[in-house]
């Protein structure tokens, strides 16, 4: 059996790649709001990240808007790229699509296994370490806002009930 030629390899793996990014967003875009939540690894906030500040020791903020953006690629979908709003609901729908996109992108990267099945070991290897360097800086990214928004979300909750509490305690 002859190798294949190496530009038609280096152009099929393209095509894959660009195949499960657009599969995986495609997969998240439809998972149900309920879903995502119960969905620990892209729902839940770790005492490590710090409510986003760890990321921000990766100077996070001077490169994440670099990164592409393509929340509403399919329709419905939810663009990340600026702040629409700044009420509570609007905080809160934006976290949850951090939780969709992060969804998305580790899809992607697990994805990148299939390759083992066809490859030469190496060649899954270094499509593996591709998927890593791809999508780990947009899962920080998706991680470092939601951590963000759930601390404003937080603290606006903590303010609202200290308003309320004289008030309700005021009429006793």
């Amino acid at each position: 059996r002859r190798p294949m030629n190496p530009l038609a390899l280096i152009a099929l793996y393209a095509a894959l790649w660009i195949g499960f990014h657009f599969g995986a967003g495609y997969v998240a875009h439809r998972l149900s709001s309920r879903l995502l939540a119960q969905l620990p690894l892209v729902s839940s906030i770790y005492g490590w990240e710090a409510e986003g500040r760890f990321y921000e020791r990766l100077a996070i903020r001077q490169w994440k808007d670099h990164l592409p953006e393509a929340g509403a690629f399919y329709r419905g979908g939810f663009t990340k790229r600026r702040l629409q709003a700044q009420d509570a609901d609007y905080l809160a729908h934006f976290a949850l699509e951090t939780s969709r996109a992060e969804f998305s992108h580790w899809l992607t990267w697990l994805l990148a296994l299939s390759f083992f099945a066809w490859n030469p070991w190496p060649i899954g290897l270094v499509m593996l370490l591709y998927g890593a360097i791809v999508n780990l800086p947009c899962i920080l990214v998706q991680r470092y806002n939601r951590a963000r928004f759930r601390r404003i979300l937080h603290k606006g909750a903590r303010v609202s009930r200290g308003r309320a509490t004289p008030a309700a305690s005021a009429g006793h």
